[in-house]
């Protein structure tokens, strides 16, 4: 693990154009893209892919597409919980939602925090 993604994960000041976060933010991409397509699909293939996606799903979870997040891996999902359509979940930081919650459209989670200096802002920090 690289010295970004570990400061990071650490909640500490961290760039998030590193490449290893960059290539976890891909395959996150693909698998929200793939997520957002199958909005039709049966049940069990949406639940397969969201298996990918989010680090840990319990059962009987519902999301409504469109669905977006940063990386997925650090999200939590309790199970019988129901996201409605356009959520946003930001996991520069671990973002846990109970069992049996209930969230609303277009809702956003937002984790990272951006730097107040304005040179370090410009050069791309971020606090997960």
């Amino acid at each position: 693990m690289g010295e970004n993604k570990q400061r990071m994960l650490a909640g500490e000041w961290y760039l998030p154009d590193d490449d290893e976060l960059l290539a976890d933010t891909e395959r996150r991409a693909a698998l929200c893209a793939a997520y957002n397509a199958a909005e039709t699909a049966p049940g069990d293939e949406r639940r397969k892919i969201l298996e990918q996606l989010i680090g840990e799903l319990g059962e009987d979870v519902r999301i409504r597409p469109p669905f977006r997040c940063d990386y997925g891996s650090y999200i939590t999902i309790g199970a019988g919980t129901f996201i409605n359509f356009g959520a946003v979940f930001l996991d520069a930081a671990p973002i846990t939602i109970g069992r049996y919650a209930q969230i609303g459209p277009n809702v956003q989670l937002l984790t990272p925090a951006h730097e107040l200096d304005a040179e370090r802002r410009r050069a791309g920090w971020e606090k997960g």
